[in-house]
């Protein structure tokens, strides 16, 4: 059915009445960097988790331009009837109520199938272009077939740890890091954090209901409904061990026997569509060898510690795995390369590997005031860092701070212990580095 330029009209009139609230947000950590990209001619893509501030993001670059009216949000239940074909239509009618212009900005655009080739026209008219997206298949797909070399696509998360102390109006730059009331306030921030997450809407109400119901959008609206998955039972059951295993190894052999599926490959499609709404992220174990790497156990983390916790089970606080999935969400959103945990006789929570060469390797573990959890958590650091030849290594705690230098096999090697808020909050927050899903 073929939307007619007065329903058209009617939607983009109502959706513009909604700009001043989506304008009142926090500046983004992402926002210095995209600016960078703004005058240049390539589709500007951002991609993220549903509600995790990407339409906000995107209002507060149009409020920098002398062009913000040709706005669409493809989330409104009344575009569903929206086609390829209706597209000239909204063109027409944009030109209609706001004269020529040449910037266009676009919400959830990967909803109306066949979108890139619109923007492939646009883009070649010489028109900058702003799109979100909520799914990296979809989005990664089709820019892949119609727009490669014509975009750049960064990636989007739940508020990072300073983002959340300035939402929270904690003052984290008028004290001093070296004062133990300061150091104290930080670390309640930090436990603060973990416990309410990062999603923007949650932190103003706090109310669970918010997060179930965000939950439930993402699963009918993304993965059920989108991929026509028969059977409820088993993707919310495979939600359930995620949200409660959570830095913990799993198989997709195991998988399946507890989620009474009948293969593995079924486990790992579902898998991948949690991956692709940027819900859940399934790390490797590092070898030289992918068909190893495929084969190997798997570690699991979730976008935002509050959901974790809202829709998993434990039995136990488990603060540990908790500042471990914040450690690994943060280095996805830093771009820091790409992320493998380590195993041999010992177990190493994250190498990076940036081209083909492994960088750094870290451990994450709430203390290391108890002697058997220290001579684990250094023999799993020193074996990855034997392994890959790295002098250095880093583990982060809840609260200490000190630096080991030692000799291992005739070479100097130093393992820096840091307190996770201060990892999270002296890092370069301010200046991530782009997300490229396609080439320029």
């Amino acid at each position: 059915m073929m939307l007619s330029h007065l329903q058209l009209k009617q939607i983009i009139l109502d959706q513009r009445r909604t700009y001043p609230a989506l304008m009142q947000a926090i500046t983004r950590s992402e926002f210095a960097h995209i600016s960078q990209f703004i005058p240049g001619s390539q589709v500007l893509i951002i991609t993220g988790i549903r509600r995790c501030g990407k339409s906000t993001l995107m209002q507060q670059i149009r409020q920098t331009q002398d062009e913000q009216d040709f706005y669409l949000s493809f989330e409104d239940e009344r575009l569903v009837p929206f086609t390829l074909e209706n597209f000239q239509a909204l063109l027409e009618v944009f030109i209609e109520l706001y004269g020529v212009q040449k910037k266009f900005y676009f919400d959830e655009i990967q909803n109306i199938p066949g979108w890139e080739r619109f923007i492939r026209r646009l883009h070649d008219q010489g028109n900058k272009i702003y799109i979100t997206g909520s799914n990296a298949n979809l989005l990664s797909k089709e820019l892949g077939t119609r727009l490669t070399g014509r975009y750049i696509a960064i990636e989007l998360y739940p508020y990072s740890f300073y983002e959340y102390c300035v939402a929270k109006k904690h003052k984290i730059k008028d004290t001093n890091l070296l004062d133990t009331a300061s150091r104290a306030l930080r670390k309640k921030w930090l436990n603060e954090y973990q416990k309410e997450g990062g999603f923007p809407e949650y932190l103003e109400n706090e109310k669970t209901e918010y997060l179930t119901m965000l939950y439930e959008s993402i699963i009918y609206r993304d993965i059920i409904n989108r991929y026509h998955i028969p059977n409820e039972r088993p993707i919310k059951e495979l939600v359930l061990f995620l949200s409660s295993n959570i830095g913990k190894m799993m198989s997709y052999g195991s998988l399946k026997n507890t989620l009474s599926l009948a293969s593995g490959t079924t486990v790992a499609e579902y898998c991948h569509y949690l991956e692709n709404c940027y819900m859940f992220f399934l790390v490797h174990r590092y070898d030289l060898s992918v068909k190893r790497q495929l084969l190997a156990p798997k570690k699991c983390y979730v976008i935002d510690t509050a959901m974790a916790q809202i829709l998993g089970f434990r039995s136990s606080e488990d603060k540990g795995r908790f500042l471990e999935n914040m450690v690994f969400i943060e280095l996805k959103r830093r771009n820091a390369g790409d992320i493998f945990y380590h195993q041999g006789k010992n177990e190493c929570d994250f190498v990076l590997q940036q081209g083909i060469t492994v960088t750094h390797a870290i451990q994450v573990t709430q203390t290391l005031h108890e002697k058997a959890t220290k001579e684990r958590e250094y023999a799993g650091l020193l074996e990855a860092m034997q392994t890959y030849q790295l002098t250095s290594g880093l583990i982060l705690t809840e609260n200490e701070n000190y630096e080991d230098a030692m000799v291992v096999n005739n070479k100097t090697v130093t393992i820096k212990v840091q307190p996770l808020w201060e990892w999270l909050l002296l890092s370069d927050t301010s200046k991530p580095t782009k997300k490229m899903i396609g080439g320029e």
